[in-house]
């Protein structure tokens, strides 16, 4: 089973988390996770230009490593950088102590990167923490959940289909996640322009986190 939206009963239950900001102005609040990755991030941000969109990149810490110069790009665009692990680790299937090393790794990566940010906010790969990990990350960093998630990386969704259940689900303060990835391209390409344009057209601003 998809869900699109996440259901507000999950984010009432799990209140330390952020998953939507709370204000009636036309903000939509875009994420892309798991890059950067070559060809496909540079296309997010051509896309974001032509709307003086902003959006925050939720980077795998070996990805910053392998094309930092890509990083640099979001970075000098005016975008935010945040942390999705060195690695890409599976919370439920790694220890505390392990999980935050490979936080860790990563955020080292994000401060040389980005030197004058004091900004620290971590997304957990596939949204999956436990409790104790939770409690050792939370007081050092910002835990960005969402309450759209486009499922672009899903290949057996058809990307009309993406386009549709992104745009339907999308209301003021929502954080929508897409993904800067080679999985999500074919869909990322499709949906990502046609929804930068149906919100532009409805008066909609895209800001970073």
């Amino acid at each position: 089973m998809r869900f699109y939206h996440t259901p507000f009963f999950i984010q009432n239950i799990l209140s330390g988390f952020t998953w939507r900001k709370a204000t009636t102005a036309k903000i939509i609040y875009l994420t892309f996770d798991d890059g950067p990755i070559p060809g496909v991030t540079e296309f997010v941000l051509a896309e974001l230009e032509k709307y003086l969109a902003k959006a925050t990149f939720f980077c795998v810490g070996e990805n910053l490593v392998r094309h930092q110069e890509i990083a640099n790009k979001i970075i000098a665009a005016g975008h935010k950088l945040g942390n999705h692990t060195h690695n890409h680790v599976k919370g439920w299937h790694t220890t505390a102590p392990n999980y935050v090393a490979n936080i860790k790794l990563c955020q080292e990566q994000l401060n040389k990167l980005n030197k004058t940010s004091t900004s620290k906010l971590f997304r957990p790969p596939h949204g999956r923490l436990t409790r104790e990990q939770f409690k050792l990350v939370r007081p050092l960093y910002e835990v960005i959940m969402w309450d759209v998630l486009t499922y672009d990386f899903d290949a057996s969704l058809l990307p009309d289909k993406c386009l549709k259940k992104a745009i339907k689900n999308t209301k003021a303060g929502s954080i929508v996640v897409f993904h800067d990835s080679l999985k999500a391209r074919r869909n990322l390409e499709y949906t990502l322009p046609r929804y930068l344009a149906y919100f532009n057209n409805l008066g909609y601003r895209f800001e970073s986190l």
